[in-house]
């Protein structure tokens, strides 16, 4: 098996965990946007206040209809009662300014309050007074909102003879309202996607409203209502986790709005009652009811109250369980309890017993650790001693074979150094031989050398000398050999002091400095420490240690 089919097989067993997750983190949003409920009424309510004063303050007739407008699109969704007396209001004003475009709006805010109050006969002599001829740019919201009241008294026939009636109203004005709704509208893409759906088109529906609702402001009204639909298409595909998430999207959206009339939220409810999370749908169905009888939306209210005894009855019948598994807890907990009081008894007993035991014991102990004490001290010491040792060892080794190279080496110059000057001896050359003898070229060449030699050997038995050694500095105040430097003269006295020769006087003659020169160098060196002064030098002796 390649890496590709690899890949995509756990791609396809992992996106139905990660689509439930999403599921689960939009119904916890949910839940908090429900709690948080009088957040989202009170900034209803606030713009609301806000366009009654703007209203208030205007005698312009145009800038009443404007806001009555405003007023009754927030009062729509949220309590149809004011809605209604808005939309009237909105109807007067109408009449007043004797704009028949305007007036014709109004009478469509009339009909689709009074369709939510349950009015259908007066919203229909309303609707059917209309002379939409007279205003053709309109005829696509007279079609829209016409489908509107007729699916909503489908939906609420006494008899399937009626119901059957009235939903060939409503698609017959829904197909209507398509042509003569403006292409790529939020109305003519709701009206399309509802076509497609009720001609069992899912996939047509899903590639029409998902490219349009990213571009969906999280404020705007139709964000619900295009998620809803998205819902359905998913359930005509029988993906139910997909049909949840945009049920889960739409009603997060209702509530956040602060509506009341809705359906999203009524829907999740029931399927989570039959996906058995009883207790989320009651609270659920039961907002939904509140929220439906506040708004006095009539139809959705006998909707809810047609569901909400199915899934009250379960959600008693689940607290039944619940109450009867913790009486049966109780009862096994309380007997627990007894039984642990009787072995606690029995404990209690059996520890006095012990107790003098654990003293003897105790006594015996504190004896033994004080010699664990004494004796890791001593190990302490002796593996310290040891780790010296060794060190030493292997210092004296590398240093006795170098020693002897060097020495070989000058034993080597010495016999060169004595044959040139026999021979400028015995040529009478006396003027170069007294020169070669007072030059100390010969001297600082060999001086050079050994301290090469010398820098070389120590930094292959601590490599990392310099770096661990620039480390006990502050950092503005590191030192770094110049270019072609192995160790410069303050590595070197610290080099030496490594080795363990820390007498100044040595150190100066070894480096051949003053002792007062070495004694500088060491104290600024000091200065200059990150840490406490007094112990530099002994982490220096520290560096390396790790690595023996």
């Amino acid at each position: 098996m390649n890496r590709f089919s690899l890949f995509l097989i756990i791609s396809l067993l992992s996106f139905p965990l990660f689509a439930q997750n999403n599921s689960n983190n939009l119904l916890l949003e949910i839940d908090k946007t429900i709690e948080n409920n009088s957040y989202y009424t009170q900034k209803k309510e606030h713009g609301i206040t806000q366009l009654k004063v703007q209203l208030k303050r205007t005698n312009d007739p145009e800038q009443k209809y404007k806001i009555t407008q405003k007023l009754y699109n927030d009062y729509q969704s949220y309590q149809s009662d004011s809605a209604l007396v808005y939309a009237r209001k909105n109807f007067q004003i109408a009449e007043n300014l004797n704009k028949l475009e305007k007036l014709n709006q109004a009478k469509f805010n009339l009909v689709s309050i009074m369709g939510t109050l349950g009015m259908y006969k007066e919203g229909i002599d309303v609707l059917n007074a209309i002379p939409i001829v007279s205003t053709p740019n309109l005829k696509g919201s007279f079609y829209g909102v016409s489908r509107v009241i007729y699916g909503q008294m489908a939906d609420n026939a006494s008899s399937q003879q009626e119901k059957e009636k009235y939903l060939l109203f409503s698609k017959k004005y829904r197909d209507s309202c398509v042509n003569f709704y403006p292409h790529n509208s939020t109305p003519f893409i709701i009206a399309k996607a509802d076509w497609y759906l009720d001609n069992k088109n899912p996939e047509e529906t899903l590639d029409l409203l998902l490219p349009f609702f990213s571009k969906i402001k999280q404020s705007d009204p139709n964000r619900a209502i295009i998620s809803y639909i998205i819902s359905q298409a998913y359930k005509q595909k029988k993906d139910r986790n997909q049909e949840k998430k945009w049920l889960s999207i739409s009603a997060l959206s209702d509530l956040q709005l602060a509506k009341k009339e809705y359906i999203s939220l009524r829907s999740l409810a029931f399927l989570l009652y039959e996906d058995g999370d009883i207790e989320r749908a009651y609270t659920y169905i039961k907002r939904s009811l509140d929220d439906a009888v506040i708004c006095n939306a009539r139809l959705r209210t006998y909707e809810i109250s047609k569901m909400l005894p199915i899934i009250s009855e379960s959600y008693q019948q689940q607290n039944e369980t619940n109450r009867y598994q913790l009486m049966v807890f109780l009862i096994s907990a309380g007997f627990l309890v007894l039984v642990l009081l009787g072995l606690l008894f029995l404990l209690f007993r059996q520890m006095k017993k012990l107790s003098k035991a654990k003293s003897d014991l105790s006594s015996a102990n504190d004896k033994l650790s004080e010699l664990n004490v004494e004796l890791n001290t001593f190990n302490e010491k002796l593996n310290l001693s040891n780790n010296t040792l060794s060190e030493a060892n292997y210092l004296k080794e590398i240093y006795i074979g170098r020693y002897m190279d060097q020495c070989s080496d000058y034993l080597g110059k010495l016999d060169e150094y004595q044959r040139k000057l026999n021979v400028l001896a015995t040529t009478g050359k006396l003027n170069d031989l007294v020169s070669a003898v007072k030059s100390k070229e010969y001297i600082e060449n060999e001086l050079k050398e050994f301290y090469a030699n010398f820098d070389k050997t120590f930094l292959q038995l601590f490599p990392n000398f310099i770096h661990d050694f620039n480390t006990l500095l502050i950092p503005t105040d590191t030192i770094q050999p110049k270019e072609g430097e192995q160790l410069n003269t303050e590595l070197r006295i610290f080099a030496l002091i490594r080795l363990g020769i820390k007498d100044s006087a040595k150190i100066a003659v070894f480096l051949r400095y003053s002792i007062s020169t070495i004694y500088n160098y060491r104290s600024q060196l000091k200065n200059k420490s990150a840490g406490p002064r007094d112990e530099f030098e002994e982490k220096v002796m520290q560096i390396g240690t790790s690595n023996k």
